[in-house]
């Protein structure tokens, strides 16, 4: 059979973009974009890697990065410009051309300091770290802010929090795989072992989606694979994804007992929606491990499921408890910095081109579900009844604001 040629094609050493520029429809808003540079502790992404400027710019947008913006994820300031975007010197600068704010972080104090009234904000808000006078700041300042955590499609998918666990559950067993070694303090011990030596047992508390893509990673690898969850629904379409190449139990204390004492790796993969992981590994299930073993919990932002976590840093990853090595860190694809950026775009890109389309934030948060279930405030009001519950305040229904245009 005759294999096309493949001459002519280029691959970057990362991954490209797919957008491609929509052609102006008569109520396109040009969109004055501003991407700053991530100012939080060990935040390496950014919002939008230069392939996503370029779709913007082509169709009819002005984005402005800010220098060093890319920097941590390899993209270098020549790439945003080439792409069509205008690099500024600060932040005082981009928030004052632009009327829409894109970053990964939310922002801190000095940020919001700098917005402007009545721009608007897409930024993760990450919950934990939520205080309500950060919410009070940016209603008093009119603004329109979406958060990745709430942007939902009418599939029921929330597009960017799922990039981001998969890219989570992907990394959680290569960093196992390397903590195993004996270098690193491990057992030394291959995931995937050799011709006559068996391979590694993963335990993956969780069948969601941080839980399959550490599964599918770890059956790369070539390990004995075990998933536990409280849910046998969730169980079932795994094993039927992964052509039953796992074993699963349900996540009672039995069962978690025992693959946790027969396990040479834990994966900490179980969430809960709205709400701390629940905590299913006590501290001594932990000390009947085989000292040497790996825990990665991988759900550190929600809190984690193993007992004896606590957080830590990208600089200090890991500790040894009970002579089990534990890494912690709450932003695991922080550490991915590139990759984790080409999946921000990916997904970001697609909304940004519909605000542009929409004419104005209003028409576009009526026109797209996802934008609209992302927006947690809205011209002075809070439009989240899950924010409202946790700092007792006040909420209006977003529809109801953009039908009686308030």
């Amino acid at each position: 059979m005759e294999i096309p040629s493949l001459q002519g094609f280029t691959r970057e050493s990362g991954l490209m973009t797919m957008e491609k520029p929509l052609k102006k429809s008569e109520e396109h808003e040009a969109l004055r974009i501003g991407v700053p540079r991530e100012v939080a502790n060990e935040e390496r992404r950014v919002s939008l890697a230069p392939s996503g400027v370029s779709t913007l710019v082509a169709n009819g947008h002005e984005v402005y990065v800010e220098q060093g913006a890319g920097r941590q994820a390899h993209f270098r300031d020549d790439e945003y410009s080439e792409a069509g975007g205008e690099l500024v010197d600060g932040p005082g600068d981009l928030y004052s051309r632009c009327d829409l704010i894109v970053k990964v972080g939310p922002p801190d104090d000095n940020e919001v300091d700098l917005l402007q009234e009545g721009q608007i904000l897409i930024s993760a808000l990450n919950l934990g770290g939520t205080e309500p006078d950060f919410l009070r700041r940016l209603m008093n300042l009119k603004i329109t802010g979406i958060g990745f955590e709430f942007i939902r499609d009418p599939d029921g998918t929330f597009p960017l929090v799922r990039m981001m666990h998969e890219i989570t559950g992907s990394m959680s067993i290569q960093i196992a795989g390397r903590y195993l070694e004996s270098n690193e303090g491990g057992k030394g011990v291959m995931l995937g072992g050799i011709s006559g030596v068996p391979p590694a047992t993963v335990v993956i508390l969780g069948a969601g989606v941080v839980g399959e893509w550490a599964a599918r990673t770890a059956l790369g690898y070539g390990a004995h694979v075990i998933v536990l969850d409280s849910e046998l629904g969730a169980l079932r379409a795994l094993e039927h994804y992964l052509d039953r190449r796992i074993t699963t139990a349900m996540a009672s204390e039995q069962y978690i007992r025992q693959a946790v004492r027969s396990a040479d790796v834990v994966i900490g993969a179980m969430m809960s929606e709205d709400h701390r992981s629940p905590m299913l590994v006590t501290e001594e299930m932990i000390a009947e491990m085989t000292p040497g073993g790996v825990i990665v919990d991988a759900v550190m932002d929600q809190g984690g499921c193993v007992e004896t976590s606590r957080p830590t840093t990208h600089s200090d990853p890991v500790y040894r408890r009970h002579d089990v090595i534990h890494y912690c860190v709450p932003n695991m694809p922080s550490n991915a910095s590139r990759t984790a950026t080409y999946a921000l775009t990916h997904v970001l890109v697609p909304y940004l081109l519909k605000i542009g389309e929409a004419g104005s934030i209003n028409e576009a948060l009526w026109q797209d579900e996802g934008l609209r279930n992302g927006t947690y405030v809205y011209r002075q009001h809070l439009t989240k009844k899950s924010l409202a519950t946790m700092f007792g305040m006040p909420h209006r229904d977003i529809e109801l604001l953009i039908a009686s245009g308030i």
